[in-house]
């Protein structure tokens, strides 16, 4: 079992940053992929970024690639989320999740956190 806790959303100005955190703790916690999911109010869940194990690979959403930067530390098995320019539409429930790797998808999530919240406003 890994578990999985979110940290660092919150209020920003249209153009501003925010940076997401996810400590990852359990069983092979480290050798599991790791990334985000969000989810805007009347919207569906959707990919946002993800970091294989190494980490050597990387996978973003179309609709955040150039804006947001997602890292990790494999000593602390915490992730990060760089949000760069935020827009209105970045609002939502973020969540951290970690499974396997996908080529195509990014992670195929097994775990997943409790999400944090990300408010983008004037």
């Amino acid at each position: 079992q890994v578990q999985l806790v979110e940290s660092g959303g919150g209020l920003a100005q249209i153009g501003g940053s925010l940076r997401l955190s996810c400590a990852a703790s359990g069983r092979s916690a480290g050798s599991y992929a790791m990334g985000w999911f969000r989810h805007a109010p009347g919207k569906e869940r959707e990919p946002v970024a993800f970091v294989n194990w190494r980490p050597t690979n990387t996978r973003y959403a179309d609709s955040v690639k150039g804006r947001f930067t997602i890292s990790r530390d494999r000593d602390k098995n915490t992730v990060y989320l760089q949000m760069n320019s935020l827009k209105p539409e970045d609002t939502a429930v973020y969540y951290c999740v970690s499974g396997a790797w996908d080529l195509r998808l990014g992670v195929r999530p097994t775990y997943w956190g409790q999400g944090t919240l990300v408010t983008v406003s004037s």
